[in-house]
């Protein structure tokens, strides 16, 4: 089912990050189809989300807003035993995400002359849970939390319109925002929905509008990822985010029954998901071979799942020991890494890419999507080698306030004059000149 790469007995120096392929995500390709959308909701507002709503999903909106009555019924009806799973997640990551949170950094260089690291957090977001394959509720959590811990005071969320549920996004996805106190809910979805928080949609006599907002983040399908590509510097994003992936590593010691399970969690997304085990062991590879062919079998989406895992995105590394796995998978940067061997604590230390580090058999990555208290919402393709998850850091901004005085700037005049006119800037020195010259 799941073919292998081995890596083992080279001679010759290997590009790792180049012999372990990814799905084919052309956000390029896409933009031919996505520059149009944006154009027309800028140009049109609501008229053209409406239109576009039609056309993708199948429904007619009379109203993009999602009313306060549809948000309470939502939670109200929502299955008690979900409503306890999401209390609990909301709690561990509303723990970590207030950790996390910075203080301003003051430093005093010299009488008179200091410099505060002020941390601020972002005055508008547009939040984005996709509501395709299947409707994750928990992208709710992990998006706003982060946000509502930084202090961001104004916080829309969009989802895409469902046919089946009277043009409403999916249910558990408000009851989730009811949960949290998020009001400002808009059924759109896709790229319009990005274009909506970028440009803003003027309010009609009868349907409610959107501000447009500083920043937006959450996951979705190309579409959504080019939008957010080409929007970049109209609005701020989080990332660019491809199909989810899962590196594993592992040695003999692993249970193949836990690996081969945690392969097929990541498969189960999407057609184009990566599921990639690295392992030093052969015995190892045969019994995680042998397990996928039973589990899979008994899954609900047997044809997504064997897509993705016989796809090229997907397959068994063998290399010669765990050093050199563990090159491997720093090279591969996964979004999510899971760590299957002796001393994996030690060896999850040594790992510097990935998005977020599994350790040992009790740490699936299905604990992280949901009540770890880790965000899910993390960098793919290989990103993670200089980009971080969603925290509360990706809501706040920093600036320097200078807070110098007269006997503070007089302590560094002539440097400043001194380097202006270096720069052939002589208006910069005499930008302080003038405040010592009577």
């Amino acid at each position: 089912m799941i073919r292998r790469i081995d890596l083992r007995g080279s001679a010759s120096p290997i590009d790792y990050r180049a012999a372990v392929p990814r799905a084919e995500f052309d956000i390029e390709a896409a933009t031919h189809a996505v520059q149009p959308i944006i154009d027309a909701v800028r140009e049109r507002g609501y008229e053209a989300i409406a239109e576009l709503s039609e056309k993708f999903d199948g429904v007619r909106v009379d109203d993009i807003r999602v009313p306060a009555a549809a948000l309470a019924k939502a939670l109200d009806e929502l299955d008690p035993d979900v409503r306890a799973g999401l209390e609990e997640s909301i709690a561990r990551l509303r723990a970590t995400c207030a950790a996390e949170l910075e203080e301003d950094a003051v430093t005093d260089l010299a009488p008179g002359a200091r410099v505060t690291h002020r941390k601020v957090p972002v005055g508008r977001v547009g939040l984005y849970v996709p509501g395709g394959l299947a409707p994750l509720v928990s992208s709710v959590l992990m998006n706003v939390v982060p946000a509502q811990v930084a202090g961001v005071s104004s916080i829309a969320l969009a989802s895409p319109p469902q046919k089946e549920f009277g043009g409403l996004p999916q249910p558990t996805i408000l009851a989730a925002c009811a949960l949290l106190g998020v009001e400002e809910v808009y059924a759109v979805g896709g790229a319009q929905a990005i274009a909506m928080f970028a440009y803003g949609v003027p309010a009609g006599s009868t349907t409610g509008g959107c501000e447009r907002v500083d920043m937006v983040t959450g996951p979705g399908n190309i579409y959504v990822v080019t939008a957010k590509r080409l929007l970049k510097g109209q609005v701020g994003i989080d990332s660019e985010a491809g199909p989810t992936e899962i590196a594993i590593l592992a040695d003999e010691t692993a249970e193949a029954a836990y690996v081969a399970a945690d392969l097929i969690s990541q498969a189960e997304h999407d057609p184009l998901a990566a599921s990639v085990l690295v392992t030093d062991s052969e015995t190892l590879a045969a019994d995680v071979e042998a397990e996928l062919d039973k589990q899979v079998a008994a899954t609900k989406h047997v044809e997504r799942i064997r897509t993705s895992l016989t796809g090229t995105q997907s397959g068994i590394v063998l290399v010669d020991d765990i050093d050199q796995g563990v090159d491997v998978v720093n090279a591969y940067a996964a979004e999510h890494l899971e760590i299957h061997t002796a001393d994996a604590a030690r060896v999850a230390g040594r790992i510097r890419n990935a998005g977020a580090i599994f350790v040992g058999s009790y740490a699936p990555v299905s604990l992280g999507d949901y009540c770890a208290g880790s965000n899910h919402v993390l960098p793919t393709g290989g990103c993670a080698c200089h980009s971080s998850g969603l925290s509360v850091r990706a809501f706040t901004k920093s600036i320097h306030v200078v807070d110098y005085s007269r006997d503070g700037l007089a302590a560094v005049k002539d440097h400043v004059v001194t380097l202006a006119e270096a720069e052939d800037l002589p208006g910069h020195g005499a930008a302080v000149s003038v405040r010592f010259s009577s």
